[in-house]
């Protein structure tokens, strides 16, 4: 199938218009687009000395947030592996703080179909009400679209057995996909497939989110809602860190999409290290919370 023409979609200027974002960076990089963003935050950990302990030391963190800054927001969701959704959903004091979890092993998505699907199966059953999926690129890169489009919906088909609604998020790996149109092919195969957000990457491979890359994403969002009617959001990750780096993708999701996708139903940040940078800017002091 080819994607693009069924979306009448051709990435075109997009190193300009992403110029254009940066040139008009001062609209965005203030006070509220800063709080905005880190309410939009999926705060992560995903090292291999995770151990329950330390993932509960960082839920406690977010449930301790708001007694040390009142007025700002908690993140979106805490972001873990597939084994640690359960001491979230045991350590957290509020519900509004989704559980997130990388699965369908995770980064590299080289396995078993029915092993990725039992880990995200799992850990829905453990509380995950949000699972991010990496793109096969072991098919989409032999340009066998119609198996990685078969991962994408048996996986999203069998978490929702156990909750229907939880949000599944598509990792493109932009950075391994080399071309513009790669980027847009992925973005509508992931969509159609089932993805209730595209994510630019895992953060585990370089390059990781570009604002190129984002940009292409948005667009293909915006083409899939001309022509399904339906809204999917959007997730760069890897390599995000400052506050400036927060307004320039918020500048571009504003840019592309518009207000209906400012907010964390529709917009997530894949970050640790930006949360307290975010704070920091909003502090006006250096802050190390998380």
């Amino acid at each position: 199938m080819n994607y693009l023409e069924k979306y009448g979609y051709t990435p075109e200027n997009i190193d300009s218009k992403v110029l254009a974002v940066k040139e008009n960076l001062s609209k965005w990089s203030n006070g509220s687009v800063y709080c905005a963003a880190l309410g939009m935050i999926d705060l992560t950990s995903l090292t291999v000395t995770d151990t329950p302990s330390k993932i509960a030391s960082m839920v406690e963190k977010v449930n301790n947030f708001h007694s040390v800054y009142p007025s700002l927001p908690l993140p979106a969701s805490i972001c873990v592996y597939p084994n640690f959704a359960g001491v979230i959903n045991k350590t957290r004091s509020s519900k509004d703080i989704h559980i997130t979890v990388v699965g369908g092993c995770f980064p590299a998505s080289q396995s078993f179909l029915d092993v990725k699907i039992l880990e995200c199966v799992n850990a829905v059953k453990d509380g995950a009400d949000e699972v991010d999926i990496v793109l096969a690129l072991n098919a989409f890169l032999e340009g066998n679209y119609e198996g990685a489009a078969r991962e994408i919906s048996e996986i999203g088909a069998a978490i929702r057995k156990v909750n229907p609604e939880v949000h599944l998020k598509v990792i493109l790996e932009t950075g391994s996909l080399k071309s513009y149109e790669n980027i847009a092919t992925a973005s509508f195969l992931a969509m159609e497939a089932g993805a209730d957000f595209i994510k630019t990457s895992t953060g585990k491979t370089e390059p990781a989110a570009t604002p190129e890359a984002a940009y292409i994403m948005c667009e293909c969002i915006a083409a899939f809602k001309a022509k399904t009617g339906r809204s999917i959001g959007f997730k760069p990750a890897g390599g995000i860190a400052s506050a400036a780096d927060a307004a320039l993708y918020y500048g571009i999701v504003d840019t592309v999409l518009g207000e209906k996708w400012l907010n964390n139903k529709m917009f997530r940040f894949g970050a640790s290290r930006m949360a307290n940078n975010l704070i920091s800017a909003l502090e006006g002091k250096e802050v190390k919370y998380y």
